[in-house]
């Protein structure tokens, strides 16, 4: 990261005011936002769901890199550049406000099923520390989920200062150093002549067709990649945002499917597709890899390794969503009073208390369902779809400021714009759409209760909820916000 200084003039008055130097413009270079991207995109979280694939795990990380993390990016980086705010000033400014409160209402929303689903990966992988036949029980799943987040929820009420700075470091340790061991081993493993679980020939490049359904796991790849848009504000922060920006994007790109790509090989290269679970996968690769060359006692370190990773995600991530949203109906009076109250700290406790109600409710769910693979996968589905909901959004408001506005100042304009937003939103509503089709691991289950389970989570809570909201919204919900408070959800 670099920073330049932009000398003030020099002035004839001896006033203060004339002495006061101008800021100092700080500038990060293209490699470094393209690191930022990939520390805040990238995962190892995801590798067990496309390795059932095989090699064609390939063709079903690349695709939606081409249609959805692409346009993503180019646009977010345009709205970022134009409007401060975030995604509730891009939608509102570009559609209308209460589509904008839809949109930041989604983002938050999202996280409702998305800890669930981190927390499930990190209730299987704990398991590998203590006991790997924990890795398959729901209760367990279930008690660690609740256990782990109203930790969380207690860390984010006392306003923990430097928890953002766990994101870094939780890269290194649990995503980047596990990866590259699983690889580098995968790659000996290979080297000596053993046969791949997975056939690796040309022949098995493209996914096997078995109808709609053996395309449903694609759509998990879609919040793999998501939240490209949060890292599109730092767009004013490079020299030459023209050039360097989609280079900066073009690089993260790389470097995602890298880490998203060769560890699910690896996996696919140790674990049968038929006994992969799509949340204990990680570590059921690492112990076939280890027991290979028999190193069986790293297996709990680098189970240690990846839920520390995961809990320093969760509390990166806690409390930002729901400020965005707090700010936004402080503003708007959009949320009651009770959800608007802070506590002590300055901290949106009573949003997070409510959040982990209905979490440890979702949370039963890996009790309850039969296979805590099963449930795994619904969580994720509804996660996808609420986020999904806001992309589609802010593709038709980018291109409704670039039709009604084109001449405010951006910092950065997209090429093609209507053709990255079209490509972009028809991506978005395909992969909403297929997430309603149980995917084809869900046979012999009923595919009614999969789509009433699915429809009830993803429209419910996507649109159900804010609606309700926003018909009861009253004057009085309006809140005073304080002066240097700013609304940086994006």
């Amino acid at each position: 990261m670099s920073a330049a200084e932009v000398p003030a003039r020099p002035a004839a008055s001896s006033t203060p005011a004339a002495r006061t130097k101008a800021p100092a413009a700080t500038y990060i270079s293209w490699a470094a936002l393209a690191m930022m991207t990939t520390s805040s995109v990238a995962s190892l979280r995801a590798a067990p769901t496309m390795a059932v694939y095989g090699l064609a795990a390939v063709f079903l990380y690349v695709v939606p890199a081409i249609v959805f993390l692409l346009p993503t990016s180019l646009v977010s980086a345009e709205l970022a550049s134009g409007w401060n705010g975030g995604v509730y000033k891009w939608v509102s400014e570009g559609i209308s406000k209460p589509m904008g409160f839809l949109a930041v209402w989604c983002q938050f929303a999202m996280t409702i099923f998305y800890y669930p689903t981190l927390l499930g990966f990190v209730a299987s992988t704990l398991a590998y520390v203590f006991n790997p036949a924990l890795a398959s029980s729901g209760v367990w799943t279930a008690i660690v989920i609740v256990v782990v987040y109203w930790t969380g929820v207690w860390v984010s009420s006392r306003g923990t200062k430097g928890i953002a700075g766990l994101a870094s470091g939780g890269l290194i340790i649990g995503t980047l150093v596990p990866g590259a061991i699983l690889v580098t081993l995968g790659i000996v493993f290979l080297g000596q002549g053993n046969a791949s679980a997975a056939p690796m020939d040309a022949s098995h490049i493209l996914p096997e067709w078995a109808g709609l359904a053996s395309l449903v796991l694609i759509v998990n790849n879609f919040l793999s990649y998501s939240g490209m848009e949060m890292n599109a504000v730092h767009v004013s922060s490079l020299r030459n945002p023209g050039k360097e920006f989609p280079r900066s994007m073009f690089l993260a790109m790389g470097l995602v499917l890298a880490i998203f790509i060769l560890p699910a090989l690896a996996i696919s290269w140790f674990v049968p597709s038929e006994e992969l679970s799509l949340t204990a996968g990680i570590m059921q690769a690492f112990e076939a890899v280890f027991a290979e060359f028999g190193w069986q006692w790293l297996t709990p370190i680098i189970g240690v390794m990846l839920v520390t990773a995961s809990l320093a995600g969760m509390l990166t991530w806690l409390a930002g969503p729901s400020k965005g949203l707090l700010l936004i109906s402080r503003q708007e009076g959009y949320l009651p009073p009770f959800l608007q109250k802070l506590n002590k700290n300055g901290v949106q406790q009573n949003i997070l208390v409510t959040q982990g109600v209905v979490t440890t409710v979702i949370a039963l769910g890996y009790a309850l369902i039969p296979s805590v693979s099963s449930a795994y996968w619904i969580f994720s589905v509804i996660t996808t779809q609420v986020y999904l909901i806001m992309y589609l959004l802010m593709f038709v408001a980018a291109v409704r400021l670039r039709r009604h506005d084109p001449d405010h100042p951006r910092g950065y304009r997209a090429p093609i714009l209507a053709s990255l937003c079209g490509v972009g939103f028809t991506a978005s509503l395909a992969a909403l759409l297929v997430g309603f089709i149980p995917p084809s691991q869900f046979g012999e289950s009923n595919p009614a209760v999969y789509v009433l389970i699915v429809a009830g989570g993803a429209l419910g809570l996507g649109l159900l909820v804010p609606f309700l909201f926003y018909r009861m919204r009253k004057p009085a919900w309006k809140q005073p916000v304080e002066p240097e408070a700013e609304v940086s959800q994006s």
